[in-house]
């Protein structure tokens, strides 16, 4: 008797069958390994069905759930200048030739925030926009959504109130003076200064 299947006891029972609150709770603690007491009142009850309930809802997770970390600008970000680059990381060479850009520009460091493709990778394009930059300046291949905009290098594109202008990355001008060249002239148009020849 104790193999027959719930279907077969359909033949012999015409009525409901109701669990009580008691058999409910031993029947748990079989199957979970837990100890807990039958309640004694009305209250206890709802207090373990509330636990319950809880439980229930805490313990499924969905991929919604999924919480990114806040993306972190490096630099002090005052002027809502961001530079977003391909490289981990920036070496002295190409860092001096930010930094001489930026000041031929009339803007320091000090101004700029930095983020590399690997800090922004899991970002969503609402994080990014949280960030509330007003000048983009992307260099090289960003693992990011903003990748995907269909801006043409070198050419100075406005959305919003934000400014972006997309280039090769840093590491690739810094060796290339053509691409040096371009770059400087794509920013003085990106920060309003008379283009002179030389």
């Amino acid at each position: 008797m104790e193999n027959e299947s719930l279907a077969n006891f359909n033949s012999f029972i015409d009525e409901p069958i109701f669990l009580l609150p008691e058999d409910r709770l031993m029947l748990e603690a079989e199957l979970f390994g837990t100890t807990i007491q039958s309640p004694n009142t009305a209250d206890e009850q709802q207090q373990i069905e509330h636990h319950q309930g809880i439980e229930a809802t805490t313990s499924v997770s969905s991929p919604t759930d999924f919480v990114p970390e806040p993306l972190i600008v490096q630099g002090h970000f005052t002027k809502g200048i961001l530079i977003l680059h391909e490289e981990t990381e920036l070496n002295a060479e190409v860092m001096d030739m930010l930094v001489k850009m930026l000041n031929a520009c009339g803007h320091s460091m000090n101004e700029v925030g930095m983020l590399s493709s690997y800090n922004i990778q899991n970002s969503s394009m609402e994080d990014f926009q949280g960030l509330n930059a007003h000048v983009v300046l992307k260099f090289g291949r960003i693992k990011h959504p903003i990748n995907h905009l269909p801006f043409a290098a070198y050419d100075v594109h406005t959305e919003g109130e934000t400014e972006y202008l997309f280039a090769d990355a840093l590491s690739t001008i810094a060796e290339d003076k053509l691409l040096k060249r371009k770059l400087w002239t794509a920013l003085q148009l990106l920060f309003n200064l008379s283009i002179g020849t030389k």
